[in-house]
C-alpha cells in the first residue's frame, strides 16, 4: 500500500526557502508531491495540536475482555468510545486554563497531560485515526479527573 501523498501549491514549490527546507520529504521534485513518510517525527507530535483554550483527548475505549474472560467485539468497544465520559489528556492548547476570569488570577490547570478525566457525553469534536478516534473539547469541559478509568461504568 503506498503512503498519502500531498500536493504542493506551485507558489510554494518555487519559493527557495520551501526548496531548502523540506527537499528532503520529496518523493520526486519535479512531481512536487511529499511523501509524509519521510518525515521524522513521532506519533505524538503528528497527533493535531489543540490551538488556543482547548485540550486533545482520546475516549476511553475499555476492556478488550470482561472480568469473566468474554471478548468484547472491537464493534462494542467503539460504540462504546462514542458515548463514553472518560477519556484520556494527550495535549493541552497554549491558553489552556490561562483564562482568568474563567479560573482564577492563578494558573491552577483543572487537568494535565496523561491524565484520565471525565468530560460531557458527546462533548468535543471528533476526529477519526488509524487505530481509533482522538476528540479536541473546550477547557472547561472536563467534569473531574480520575485514577482508573474502569472505576467510572457506563449506563
Amino acid at each position: 500500500m503506498s503512503s498519502p501523498q500531498i500536493l504542493v501549491p506551485d507558489h510554494v514549490a518555487k519559493s527557495e526557502k520551501a526548496k531548502k527546507s523540506i527537499a528532503a520529504v520529496y518523493v520526486d521534485e519535479k512531481d512536487k508531491y511529499l511523501d509524509p513518510s519521510r518525515l521524522s517525527k513521532s506519533l505524538k507530535e503528528r497527533l493535531p495540536q489543540p490551538t488556543g483554550w482547548r485540550l486533545l483527548v482520546m475516549p476511553y475505549m475499555g476492556k478488550a475482555t470482561s472480568d469473566g474472560g468474554i471478548h468484547i467485539p472491537d464493534s462494542v468497544r467503539e460504540r462504546e468510545a462514542l458515548a463514553t465520559v472518560v477519556a484520556y489528556v494527550l495535549k493541552l492548547g497554549p491558553l489552556s486554563y490561562k483564562d482568568a476570569a474563567k479560573f482564577g488570577e492563578s494558573y491552577n490547570p483543572w487537568c494535565k497531560e496523561g491524565q484520565w478525566i471525565c468530560i460531557g457525553r458527546y462533548a468535543g469534536s471528533r476526529f477519526k485515526l488509524d487505530d481509533g478516534e482522538v476528540r479536541i473539547i473546550n477547557d472547561d469541559e472536563v467534569i473531574a479527573t480520575i485514577i482508573d478509568p474502569d472505576d467510572i461504568k457506563h449506563v
